[in-house]
């Protein structure tokens, strides 16, 4: 696989740091999850579990004891990438941070992920999803005035993060192959999402306007949002004027093309709440699936809106071929959703179900050349531990 060659020593817990190991995971390489005995990763509730840490090797390692930050110091030669997700303070009192872990392996590429960044204000407060989707703007810019602010219903500062991170961790091994050294790369859920606010950045930035809400219609681009058919809901992305044109012709309008009201997309945009409505008086005469079928035939940008069981009903998700299954030592079969970007010649795989806690602390320990008799006496003195099925 890809990333066979690459060790990882996983220092991350909850969601946005796991997602970013998974990356790596999945692709080949040898990820060793560190844990503290007794220490129970809210990630490892069922689904989360055998979603975020598949394919990797768990090791229950104390790293407030002495000799447990001996062992992992051990280690640290070993691999190439270190990632953690503490808050910035956190590493340096463990004794983990880069300063101190490059000394003894200048290769290594150390990431660190957290709520804000590793300096500023904020630095040191607790970062969760939802406070970072509040204050990185993503909230103001979703939902309508009547709604307020709205949350993503998933965790896409916790999955950009993770994304993020992962896509540094592969720059800096690639630019290691050039300079023969690692370096330390930083993320956060606030750069992650607030960096992600594409054209509604970039209109503040340059015109000082703050945007609106505006729902599930687009503010730049008109028809382009949410609208009602006789027997549901469909999304519309009508994205440039030849299309404007045939979707006139597609809903059986096209003296709407030649209106004045309608000319140009700024003109739709002014004009939205005429337009829609007479979009919507249209679509009321045939059902979602029609209107879908009918404008997609005419190369018009349309799509029926699932819920999550309707998905992976659809055949185009069935044919992408997301979805892998894994044997879980307590939970039995299970299916996970694998990467969604394929190498045709080297693609991800999931290779095996999420560890238990524990679970390779011995092999591990043999492998960083610890005799019997000093594995026994590390466990002895509650240093390591491990679990078994």
């Amino acid at each position: 696989m890809p990333l066979s060659h690459v060790r990882v020593l996983d220092l991350t817990l909850v969601r946005a740091g796991p997602t970013c190991t998974r990356i790596l995971a999945d692709f080949g390489a040898e990820v060793v999850r560190i844990e503290r005995p007794g220490e129970v990763d809210r990630a490892r509730e069922p689904f989360d579990a055998v979603d975020l840490h598949r394919g990797k090797k768990s090791v229950l390692l104390d790293l407030q004891k002495p000799a447990g930050l001996e062992v992992f110091l051990r280690l640290v030669p070993t691999v190439d990438v270190v990632a953690e997700n503490f808050r910035p303070g956190v590493k340096h009192r463990l004794g983990v941070d880069y300063e101190r872990l490059s000394a003894v392996n200048p290769r290594l590429v150390y990431a660190s992920i957290s709520g804000f960044g590793q300096s500023g204000p904020y630095a040191d407060r607790p970062g969760y999803d939802q406070i970072i989707q509040g204050m990185s703007g993503l909230m103001s810019v979703t939902g309508t005035g009547e709604t307020g602010p709205l949350r993503i219903g998933i965790p896409i500062g916790d999955l950009l993060g993770g994304y993020f991170a992962a896509i540094g961790i592969l720059v800096a091994l690639v630019e290691r192959e050039r300079s023969g050294r690692g370096q330390w790369l930083d993320t956060s859920l606030l750069a992650a999402l607030a960096g992600s606010l594409s054209f509604q950045a970039g209109k503040f930035l340059n015109t000082g306007q703050v945007p609106p809400p505006v729902g599930n219609h687009h503010p730049l681009t008109s028809p382009m949002g949410v609208y009602r058919a006789r027997d549901g809901h469909l999304n519309l992305a009508v994205g440039s004027e030849v299309m404007w044109r045939r979707f006139c012709e597609a809903i059986g309008r096209p003296e709407l093309a030649a209106d004045p009201r309608f000319a140009t997309n700024q003109l739709r945009i002014d004009n939205r709440p005429v337009l829609n409505a007479i979009i919507e008086q249209v679509f009321a005469g045939a059902s979602m699936t029609e209107w879908v079928e009918r404008l997609n035939a005419a190369g018009v940008a349309c799509g029926p809106i699932y819920d999550v069981g309707q998905v992976f009903a659809d055949p185009q998700v069935k044919a992408l071929g997301l979805i892998e299954e894994v044997h879980h030592p307590v939970h039995g079969p299970m299916r996970v959703m694998g990467q969604p970007v394929f190498l045709h010649r080297t693609p991800a795989k999931v290779t095996a179900p999420s560890p238990l806690p524990g679970q390779h602390t011995r092999e591990v320990l043999r492998g960083a050349g610890y005799d019997a008799a000093a594995i026994e006496g590390l466990f002895a003195e509650g240093v390591v531990a491990e679990s078994r099925p």
